[in-house]
């Protein structure tokens, strides 16, 4: 369904059974639960689906393993089956990834660890060998009755150094154990907020849709044309995270402060040396003040994280010059040989954690649950669910209990779960990926590489794709075709290059971007969007801006990225 009929739609037909607020992967889980069992549910995300902390994570599928020190067994135990249920169901985009800690004290960590556990400080300390082997076995146990993967090993200082050589030469030990990583993060909450639509005959989403009060009651406002329509639901949910606040003042419910969210920023780095030494692995390290860090090889480039910082305004969020060094510091503790030259930064991003409000001064103790808080009908508005906390990687259990609550307010009963239920191109995917890709490519007339890559980016919807792209050129500099983003911005409700860049493909965050990509890009979008001249350099000026103020990008580096191609290609 595209804009214009979801709008004329909800014109005709104000009064609806719940309104999420929210299209981030917690209110996109949540509307697929409700939308399954054939709610009348309507989404509304003011930006672009997955667009705030959604599109911020660490990239991280994991149970959580210092959370363990913090007493919080059940997160853990919930995240890792929630972890083993997206390897299977979203295996397209989901993957196991061997994690190895390096280990640079023995006994380090017990005292602390144990009063930090009983709350008598906040103080982050370093981690010894004793302390990482007990959390390991913990995790261990809490993922034995599925084993999916391999359980942990520990390494000498010699073998450690041969396996990464350079890596800090007063390390004693490493410890290596497996979680998971996710590809495409957005893509997946894409797939599932089409999944549900595709489900629930009533159910609808828009993005660039705010939902604000007046006298009169709820208005949505399509940001793209400025229309507002009234909108009467029974009940409503605020899964918008660390805008809960804002979002409540906004719609006129009447709560105490829920969230406190911390600011957590990330670089992707495209450095040969250092992808080569972390050997395929996560490397999970403290850095010298206790923090706990992270970098592992992503989609051809290394993901290197991440801040913790108190933030008071989500809008404002983005990865800062002293977060930079920060992250470049820590690196030279673990790689002390490795420099990272500055523009070999290729992207830099930064999003909000949705934490419960809390005043404790060290943010590593906030508790990472999640869970939900009725906020009681007053006046014109109906009673509001609010969704407290959460984690990328439990979103789903997440979704499944906000819905439960729902579905019991409004009388309802469950009719399907989704433990088991495939998303989007993970559905059928193929045990053997080189014969699937071989037979697309053969029925297609496409090269292995172009079959390849589709999988990857679509997993078994490449078959949709790959019907309209057999003798379709690459775009410049690029291997993303025209005819691709053509169906992209036809069939994903696209309204501007920011979506399209920087979540609907990989392009940005993996450092493909240049001047030549953008105009031709554009080109697409505007004649989609019928968009004149005019209009469509207001687009470019705005999507440069914002390239340059949240994720270093700015105009020197597209013209260095597009004669660097040039140069390559000659």
């Amino acid at each position: 369904m595209n804009r214009s009929h979801t709008i004329a739609g909800l014109r005709d037909r104000p009064d609806i059974a719940v309104l999420v607020i929210g299209g981030g992967i917690n209110g996109i889980s949540v509307f697929r639960e409700l939308a399954l069992q054939g709610v009348d549910v309507v989404l509304a995300e003011k930006g672009d689906y997955c667009s705030g902390a959604s599109a911020a994570l660490s990239r991280m599928v994991h149970g959580g393993l210092r959370y363990l020190e913090n007493g919080e067994f059940k997160l853990v135990r919930e995240s890792l089956i929630e972890r083993d249920r997206l390897l299977k169901n979203a295996p397209h985009y989901v993957a196991p990834l061997p994690t190895t800690v390096p280990i640079f004290d023995t006994f380090s960590g017990i005292a602390n660890g144990a009063v930090r556990f009983l709350g008598l400080t906040r103080r982050p300390s370093r981690r010894g060998a004793l302390v990482i082997k007990a959390g390991l076995t913990m995790y261990d146990l809490f993922a034995k009755a599925r084993r999916l993967m391999p359980t942990h090993r520990f390494r000498g200082r010699a073998e450690t150094l041969k396996a990464w050589p350079a890596i800090n030469p007063s390390i004693r030990n490493s410890a290596t154990y497996y979680d998971a990583w996710v590809s495409r993060p957005e893509r997946l909450g894409l797939e599932m907020l089409f999944d549900a639509i595709s489900a629930g005959s009533s159910a609808c989403a828009l993005n660039y849709a705010a939902v604000n009060s007046t006298e009169a009651g709820l208005i949505l406002t399509d940001i793209s044309t400025g229309e507002t329509l009234p909108i009467r639901p029974r009940l409503i949910i605020n899964a918008t995270g660390g805008w809960i606040d804002l979002t409540n003042k906004a719609i006129g419910a009447v709560a105490p402060r829920m969230m406190g969210g911390t600011k957590g920023s990330h670089l992707i780095v495209d450095n040969a040396e250092l992808y080569d030494a972390i050997g395929g692995h996560m490397v999970y390290y403290e850095n010298e003040d206790g923090r706990i860090c992270i970098l592992f090889p992503y989609l051809g480039k290394v993901l290197i994280g991440s801040t913790d910082i108190r933030i008071d305004d989500p809008d404002q969020v983005r990865c800062e010059d002293d977060e930079r060094s920060y992250i470049l510091q820590s690196l030279a503790f673990v790689f002390p040989s490795i420099a990272i030259a500055d523009n070999e930064i290729v992207f830099r991003f930064a999003g909000v954690r949705p934490l419960p409000a809390s005043d404790d001064s060290f943010t590593g103790r906030i508790p990472r649950d999640h869970f939900c808080e009725f906020v009681e009908a007053g006046g014109h508005l109906p009673a509001t669910l609010c969704m407290i906390g959460g984690k990328w990687t439990t979103f789903r259990s997440f979704g499944e209990m906000a819905a439960d609550m729902a579905l019991e307010r409004l009388d309802l009963t469950r009719s399907l779960g989704t433990e088991n239920l495939a998303i989007g191109g993970g559905r059928d995917f193929p045990a053997d990926p080189e014969k699937w890709c071989a037979e697309l490519a053969a029925k297609h007339g496409l090269t292995i590489e172009r079959a390849h890559a589709l999988l990857e980016r679509y997993g078994t919807s490449a078959e949709d794709f790959a019907t309209n792209l057999a003798s379709d050129p690459m775009l410049a500099q690029s291997d993303y075709s025209a005819d691709e983003i053509h169906l992209i911005v036809e069939r994903e409700q696209v309204e501007c290059l920011a979506d399209l860049f920087l979540r609907r493909t990989t392009i940005a965050i993996s450092g493909g971007l240049n001047l030549d990509l953008i105009n031709a890009v554009l080109d697409i979008l505007a004649a989609s969007k019928g968009w004149d001249a005019a209009q469509a350099a207001i687009e470019r000026s705005a999507f440069l801006a914002l390239l340059a103020h949240k994720h270093g990008i700015d105009l020197s580096t597209l013209s260095h990225s597009n004669d660097k191609r040039s140069a390559l290609c000659a």
